[in-house]
C-alpha cells in the first residue's frame, strides 16, 4: 500500500455517519425521496451477499464503479461500455445513492447494480467481503471515505473517473476538507475534467501526481444517446406534428416561468405546443404543474400515460410527460428546448443532451455553475432568458413580450426565425462534438487502477 493511501476514517467522521443515518427515519416523513433511499436499502446487504454467492467470479476481475444519480450514471455508462468490450473477463459492479436513478441504473451494463451501501465500517465491511472488489472507482466526486479507505487497506485500487469540484463546493471548506481528506488520500488515479478541477482535487487530498486531465465523457454519451435514438420511435412523432419546445427536467420554479409563457406564445403562434418532462414525475408534482397550467389560463395538461394521439393536442395543451427515461426521444425532433433547474437555486439540469440532438437550447439565469451551458453560450448555440437577448436572434417586434416574459420573446423569436434556430442548433451540436474522446481517458485511468498502478 502506498503512502498516501494509510489512515482510516476519523472518529468524527463516523459518528456524523452513525448520527445521518439515525435521523433519516425522522427526515423520511417529509420527503418522498428520502424515504425512497431508505426503502431501497432494506435487506441491501443481503442482497450483496446472495448476488455474491451464486454470481461473484473469484477467477474474474471485479470492477465497483459508483455513480451517486443520473447525470453521473451518463458518464459512468459511456466509459463502462468501453470497459465490457476491451475486458469482457471483468465482472462489474455498478452502485448509485440517490433514488431518482433507481431506474437508469438497471440500464448499466454491469453485472450486479445495487444502492451504495451506508459509508459505516460494518456496512463497507460487509459489502466489501461479498464483492472483494480489484478496484472501487468513484464517478465526478461521490467518494466515500470509509468505502475508499476501507478499500485501499485491503489492497483494491481507489480511482476517480469524470472529477470535477465546484470552487463553490462545500467539501473544500473546513471542516469537511478534514474530514474527507483520507477517501481523497486513497485514490491511487484521478481523472479530472479540466486543469481547475486538477488542482482543486489537490486541495482536498488526492496527490497531484496522480491525477491527469482526461476531460468529460458526458459528452461521449449524449452524443451517442442522441444518435441512437430510432427514427421509427413513437414518441417523436409527439414534436414532428407541430413545432414544439421540449422542456427537460422541470422543477415547480421552471413551470412556473413556462407556463405563462406558453399562454403569450399560444395566443400568436396557435401552432405551438409545448411538451414538459418534470424532473421528479410523482403525484404530487403532477397535481402541482395541472394546477399551474390551470393558472396560466391554460387547457387541463394531458398525460402521456393516457397516450393521446400524436396531433390531437388542442392549442395551448400541455403534453406532461409522466415517464422516467424518454427524455431523449422528445428532442430528438424538437424546434427548441428548455432546460431545467435555472429559476431557483436547485441547479441547471444537462443541456448536453438536447444540444447533441442539434437543438437550440433556452436556460434560466441560474447558470453560471455549469461549464456546459456556458461552453454553449460561446459557441452561439443556447440563450438564457434574462433581461438581454443573444446577438444570433433578430428579436425585432417581438421585443415588446421581453418584459413580461423573457421565455416568451426567445420563443416567439426562434419560431419566427426558424433558420437561426437550426443554425444554433448546429452550433451545438458540434460543441458537442468537440468533447469526445473523454470517455477513452477516463476508461485508461481505470484500467491501470485496476492494474494496480500507482502501488
Amino acid at each position: 500500500m502506498a503512502d498516501g493511501e494509510r489512515g482510516g476514517t476519523g472518529a468524527i467522521y463516523r459518528g456524523l455517519i452513525h448520527l445521518g443515518i439515525g435521523l433519516a427515519p425522522l427526515l423520511a416523513r417529509g420527503r418522498a425521496k428520502v424515504r425512497e433511499g431508505l426503502a431501497g436499502r432494506r435487506g441491501l446487504l443481503a442482497r450483496y451477499a446472495e448476488w455474491a454467492a451464486t454470481r461473484r467470479d473469484l477467477s474474474r476481475p471485479l470492477l465497483w464503479l459508483h455513480a451517486p444519480s443520473v447525470g453521473e450514471g451518463r458518464q459512468a455508462e459511456a466509459i463502462l461500455r468501453l470497459l465490457r468490450a476491451a475486458h469482457p473477463d471483468w465482472q462489474v459492479a455498478y452502485t448509485f445513492f440517490s433514488p431518482s436513478a433507481a431506474g437508469a441504473a438497471e440500464e448499466q451494463p454491469a453485472d450486479f447494480v445495487a444502492y451504495l451501501p451506508w459509508d459505516r465500517r460494518r456496512d463497507v465491511a460487509a459489502a466489501l467481503d461479498a464483492l472483494q472488489p480489484s478496484a472501487v472507482v468513484f464517478c465526478k466526486l461521490d467518494l466515500w471515505p470509509e468505502l475508499a479507505t476501507a478499500a485501499a487497506e485491503r489492497g483494491a485500487g481507489v480511482g476517480l473517473v469524470a472529477a470535477t469540484v465546484s470552487p463553490a463546493a462545500r467539501r473544500l471548506r473546513w471542516p469537511a476538507r478534514a474530514l474527507l481528506a483520507p477517501g481523497y488520500r486513497a485514490v491511487r488515479l484521478a481523472g479530472a475534467i479540466t486543469r481547475e478541477d486538477a488542482a482543486r482535487l489537490a486541495r482536498l487530498g488526492v496527490s497531484p501526481e496522480r491525477i491527469a486531465v482526461t476531460g468529460d465523457p458526458r459528452f461521449d454519451s449524449a452524443l451517442r444517446r442522441a444518435d441512437e435514438v430510432p427514427p421509427d420511435d413513437p414518441l417523436r412523432r409527439y414534436c414532428r406534428s407541430a413545432p414544439t419546445l421540449v422542456a427537460g427536467s422541470t422543477w415547480p420554479e421552471d413551470e412556473a416561468e413556462l407556463l405563462p409563457a406558453y399562454a403569450s406564445v399560444v395566443r400568436l403562434r396557435p401552432e405551438a405546443r409545448l411538451v414538459v418532462v418534470p424532473h421528479e414525475p410523482g403525484p404530487s408534482q403532477l397535481a402541482a404543474l395541472d394546477r399551474a397550467a390551470g393558472a396560466a389560463g391554460l387547457p387541463n395538461p394531458q398525460r402521456l400515460s393516457a397516450a393521446p394521439p400524436p396531433g390531437t393536442l388542442e392549442p395551448g395543451q400541455v403534453l406532461v410527460v409522466d415517464r422516467i427515461g424518454v427524455l431523449r426521444s422528445f428532442y430528438a425532433d424538437a424546434a427548441l428546448a428548455y432546460v431545467g433547474g435555472g429559476f431557483g437555486s436547485r441547479g441547471l439540469h444537462s443541456v448536453l443532451e438536447p444540444a447533441a440532438a442539434g437543438v437550440p437550447v433556452l436556460f434560466g439565469p441560474s447558470w453560471r455553475g455549469s461549464p456546459d451551458a456556458a461552453a454553449l453560450l460561446q459557441a452561439r448555440a443556447a440563450a438564457v432568458a434574462g433581461p438581454r437577448f443573444p446577438d444570433w436572434l433578430d428579436l425585432d417586434s417581438d421585443t415588446t413580450l421581453a418584459d413580461a416574459n423573457p421565455i416568451a420573446a426567445l420563443w416567439l423569436a426562434l419560431l419566427r426565425h426558424p433558420a437561426h434556430a437550426r443554425s444554433a442548433g448546429k452550433r451545438g451540436r458540434a460543441r458537442v462534438e468537440e468533447g469526445l474522446g473523454a470517455a477513452d481517458r477516463n476508461a485508461e485511468i481505470v484500467e491501470r487502477v485496476m492494474k494496480g498502478a500507482g502501488d
